[in-house]
């Protein structure tokens, strides 16, 4: 059914059907009794599948990536499709237009979007005055950058200002130094200008009675000696973790015509091309901290078993996005039950072998 939807949504601009597609979801929240029905269709519990991460109780391990809710105007409507948590934004401390439109376009044959948004969002003070609002049905995350005309030398400030602003309204945060979409991206990520941003902000959190964990989000396209910098520079800050990873600017293994994905020209790339990469780097990262920082994977995980893959290669968390447009609103149910299924079988199996040593 899903996919006769989807051939008909994907006839317009995939900002367009964004956007139709919240504002359907935010009406529907509104509904009397119609978002326990939604909860009852979608939501999927079990115990096996909660887990505590740097100190934020899930009900489960799958999130909805940063992008789809800009603003923090949708997440309890998409709270209610069974996601365990929610991150909002990027956002900025002002709002901002982003780039001239069109700027997301589809890879149908890649199962894939590239993206040159230009981080645009109606700021952070908008988000704050939401959730103030609207209390939260799940633990919420919110990625906050730098504003478009910010100099690197001032963008500790940016952070700042939006860390302050909503720190009593979500449950973690993560700073996006490496979307590609925004000018001098390379130079936005290197440590240089990331440390500063870092320092100030773990500063900051001192002064708070609440802790709230901090995480940075990477690039898939950086080299192993930056990823062994940034590691580093993480283990040592007193960071929380790492999101692996964010899009790419990279082209190769495309299914889709060259002359296609030329006319789209530049932007961040997302969906099933990214998968491999971002399980490499969670691999990676895991191994290289002895599985003592968490990792929220988020890249290319299109189905329940890659999903299931990045959590056994050291994920604690995963985050879909490109994934749940391409597969609809079941697919986070579809997730949550492999999962569970996975490891209640994993347990009957560990039990049958004791039993049968014992004998």
């Amino acid at each position: 059914m899903y996919k006769f939807i989807r051939s008909i949504l994907f006839l317009w601009q995939p900002e367009t059907i964004h956007d139709f597609v919240s504002a359907v979801l935010k009406l529907v929240d509104k509904i009397p009794l119609l978002p326990s029905l939604v909860r009852l269709i979608y939501c999927y519990r079990k115990p096996c599948l909660e887990r505590e991460v740097f100190g934020v109780k899930f009900k489960n391990p799958v999130g909805l990536a940063a992008g789809f809710d800009k603003d923090g105007d949708a997440y309890n409507a998409l709270s209610n499709f069974g996601f365990g948590f929610v991150e909002i934004g990027s956002l900025t401390p002002y709002p901002q237009e982003g780039n001239p439109k069109p700027r997301c376009f589809r890879l149908t044959k890649d199962q894939a979007l590239i993206n040159r948004m230009g981080i645009n969002n109606k700021g952070i003070k908008h988000a704050v005055a939401h959730l103030n609002k609207d209390k939260s049905r799940c633990p919420i995350g919110c990625s906050i950058t730098k504003g478009r005309d910010t100099s690197m030398a001032d963008a500790y400030k940016d952070y700042e200002f939006s860390f302050e602003f909503m720190y009593d309204f979500v449950d973690y945060f993560v700073l996006n130094v490496s979307c590609p979409n925004v000018k001098d991206a390379t130079r936005n990520q290197s440590l240089e200008n990331i440390t500063p941003v870092i320092d100030k902000l773990l500063e900051l959190r001192i002064m708070y009675d609440d802790y709230r964990p901090i995480l940075l989000k990477i690039s898939p396209d950086v080299t192993k000696e930056y990823l062994d910098d940034i590691i580093n520079l993480v283990l040592i800050s007193g960071l929380d973790g790492i999101i692996a990873a964010n899009t790419t600017s990279k082209r190769e293994g495309l299914a889709s015509g060259k002359n296609v994905v030329s006319k789209i020209g530049q932007g961040g790339l997302s969906g099933k091309p990214l998968y491999e990469r971002s399980l490499e780097l969670v691999k990676y990262i895991y191994e290289k901290t002895n599985g003592h920082l968490p990792i929220i994977a988020s890249g290319g995980i299109m189905t329940p078993a890659q999903a299931m893959e990045m959590l056994d290669s050291g994920a604690s968390l995963i985050q879909v996005y490109t994934g749940f447009i391409y597969n609809g609103p079941k697919y986070t149910k579809k997730i949550n039950k492999f999962i569970a299924r996975t490891l209640q079988e994993r347990q009957r199996q560990k039990e049958d072998s004791k039993k049968a040593s014992k004998r």
